[in-house]
């Protein structure tokens, strides 16, 4: 897994990101498939993300001048990942327990692109920084900012899509623009959506939630009553997104790995760090048992503790695996008053 550094402006950022590639002989998408109908997509989004995004369009400049190729070429990789492409399988859960706070994650991926990963920390200007996991480059599946704000998504197999933001853009914008909980869902309902997916978040105050959204809804699953936690996985379960429910075989483990977040929350009741750890790492149940032979596994596993500001990280399967920490964020202190 790689550990990227983002610093300065966007477009200096994506500058210095291009240009290390180039000086590699690297072009990450030479062997991207791209056709007619994905160009046309990305096209179309465009000028949605110059107008709610623009610094993300510059990055994506930035780094086209540093590799001396048509930024375009990126764009219509990075602006129609989650429509096109399918490879993304994740659980994500949050909890806040007896005053602790943790969201886990699990990236479930191809295995010939696992060691293509990033771990990235940006501190941009005029923009919160992070720390954030990716399975490509400037988009973003799971992360945590300076504010103790930790997001991550799960992809849904797309029924319907339109010009507009997809899961992974999301999560980069909501990493950099939002404080908390409650800003990042205001923030879900105002910018147009392309890709279906769902949106795990959780912040220093306890707020979590999943959000299950597409370009037509954007719904809110806040915690049961008398219930302290949440998790999703790759498939919707609110009444108002079915109609958008991929009715395919679920050969991802999808509905497996709901089952055992649903025991797990449901059997145990002390929730707590190393909870969060068994639960990630298959001791309770089909989590990240893939077999390898078939192309997929487990490529990396998050934790988040916003109330100790510690973050977790397992560069592989967890079952495999120790978890180690991650030093390069610094938190924002905030007082009690907040």
């Amino acid at each position: 897994m790689y550990h990227s550094r983002w610093k300065g402006s966007h477009y200096e950022a994506g500058l210095r990101y291009g240009d290390i590639l180039r000086k590699k002989s690297v072009n990450p998408i030479d062997n991207i498939p791209m056709n007619d109908e994905r160009k046309e997509f990305a096209a179309k989004c465009l000028p949605i993300y110059e107008k709610f995004y623009p610094e993300i369009v510059e990055e994506i400049r930035g780094m086209a001048d540093g590799l001396r190729i048509d930024y375009m070429h990126i764009a219509d990789f990075l602006f129609t990942m989650y429509c096109f492409i399918f490879d993304n399988k994740c659980s994500c859960f949050a909890f806040s327990y007896k005053g602790k706070i943790i969201f886990g994650k699990n990236s479930d991926f191809i295995v010939s692109m696992e060691k293509l990963c990033d771990s990235a920390y940006y501190k941009l200007n005029n923009a919160y920084s992070f720390v954030g996991n990716t399975t490509a480059w400037t988009e973003i599946e799971d992360g945590v900012n300076e504010h103790g704000l930790a997001v991550g998504l799960t992809f849904i197999y797309p029924i319907k899509i339109k010009p507009g933001f997809n899961a992974g853009m999301l999560v980069r914008y909501i990493l950099e623009k939002c404080k908390t909980t409650d800003e990042a869902i205001l923030e879900l309902k105002k910018i147009p959506i392309a890709s279906p997916q769902t949106i795990t978040l959780a912040d220093k105050s306890g707020n979590i939630a999943v959000v299950e959204c597409n370009c037509d809804k954007v719904v809110t699953l806040a915690p049961k009553e008398g219930k302290s936690y949440v998790f999703t996985t790759n498939h919707f379960v609110s009444c108002e997104m079915q109609e958008y429910q991929f009715d395919g075989v679920d050969d991802i483990h999808s509905h497996e790995r709901y089952e055992t977040l649903v025991n797990a929350f449901t059997n145990i009741q002390d929730y707590s760090l190393d909870f969060a750890k068994a639960l990630l790492s298959g001791e309770m149940g089909f989590m990240c048992q893939y077999d390898r032979k078939k192309g997929l596994d487990t490529v990396w596993s998050s934790i988040y503790d916003l109330t100790d500001d510690i973050i977790l990280r397992v560069e592989g399967n967890p079952s495999r695996r120790s978890f180690k920490q991650d030093k390069r964020l610094s938190f924002i202190k905030q007082s009690l008053s907040e």
